[in-house]
């Protein structure tokens, strides 16, 4: 049996009996004598049942089983979620996004060229709820954080997920919005090492300029903080310069010397920013889906002979 999801599929015998589509997955319930209907699982349900060996082909048939030898039970009847032995509760639509960024080597790749990664991405990522997608920063592993960053490369080869947006801020540049976002990366070298885990904050003045701000989330970060914020401005560019990559947004820190008219509430007056952040570091990011983002740090440097070099891990950034 074979079975397909997203962007890989499982080897389990040479009948390709089943299949599954790209925004979900469906099992072809049926003989070669009588076609039933389709069972719609998803793509991190489908993998479970492949590994506990859920997926069985008997005459010319293939079977969910959920524990039986007949029948099956209908997947539109389960809940959103599974209960671990922990008690916790783990959301399908979740544990798609992870299992697609990384999945197990048990999964081959198909041909890129069927579907486009990035809008499979962007749909799963949509379908969970916004007072939930906080938890893919737990959820995700830094290390894959960069294939999310290749998967979001995608997105520029469709007209139509290309014009979409991950925040409401750049359209409501008229109104004073503030956006705040938790972020998470592979860290970098000191004195940077809190880039880890950290706070993002996006906000629209008057002036019609998006300005933003990196808020450490360590004790030492946070104390440092006040001395030294890291102001930064908001620009739609279209390529990373170092890389020549495709990008939607680019975070230029400069000097931090910014002259912003107005600041939200509690946030410092803007200062000149120490090492790196003084090096021209920039920050261009891509749009991973809604109020999800991915980006690369670049330290482009100041002096014309200098190469730029990669500031830490790729960040994933999910609002708040």
């Amino acid at each position: 049996m074979k079975a397909t999801a997203g962007s890989w599929c499982i080897q389990h015998n040479p009948t390709p009996l089943s299949y599954f589509s790209n925004f979900s997955c469906q099992i072809n319930l049926g003989s070669q004598h009588q076609r039933e209907p389709l069972l719609r699982f998803s793509y991190s349900r489908v993998l479970e049942f492949y590994k506990k060996g859920r997926l069985e082909t008997t005459s010319g048939a293939t079977h969910a089983l959920y524990g039986r030898k007949e029948g099956h039970v209908s997947p539109w009847d389960d809940e959103p979620y599974e209960i671990l032995p922990s008690g916790k509760k783990a959301y399908l639509d979740e544990q798609d996004v992870v299992t697609f960024l990384d999945p197990p080597k048990e999964l081959i790749p198909l041909d890129p060229a069927s579907y486009n990664p990035a809008a499979y991405l962007w749909k799963k990522i949509e379908d969970i709820p916004e007072e939930r997608r906080h938890r893919l920063l737990d959820l995700i592993e830094p290390r894959v954080i960069s294939r999310a960053w290749q998967i979001a490369g995608t997105r520029y080869e469709d007209s139509k997920l290309v014009k979409k947006s991950a925040s409401t801020l750049l359209s409501n540049k008229d109104d004073a919005i503030l956006e705040h976002y938790s972020c998470r990366s592979s860290g970098g070298p000191m004195p940077i090492s809190w880039m880890k885990a950290f706070k993002k904050a996006l906000f629209s003045c008057k002036d019609g300029n998006i300005y933003g701000r990196l808020i450490g989330g360590s004790v030492l970060a946070a104390f440092a903080n006040s001395f030294t914020p890291l102001y930064f401005m908001v620009r739609q560019v279209n390529e990373v310069m170092s890389t020549e990559q495709p990008c939607d947004l680019a975070y230029e820190f400069g000097d931090g010397l910014l002259h912003i008219q107005e600041l939200p509430q509690g946030f410092p007056r803007p200062m000149k920013h120490g090492y790196p952040f003084d090096d021209q570091v920039v920050i261009y990011v891509r749009y991973l889906g809604p109020g999800v983002s991915v980006g690369q740090a670049w330290q482009e440097g100041k002096k014309l002979e200098q190469v730029p070099r990669k500031l830490c891990g790729e960040i994933l950034m999910v609002k708040d």
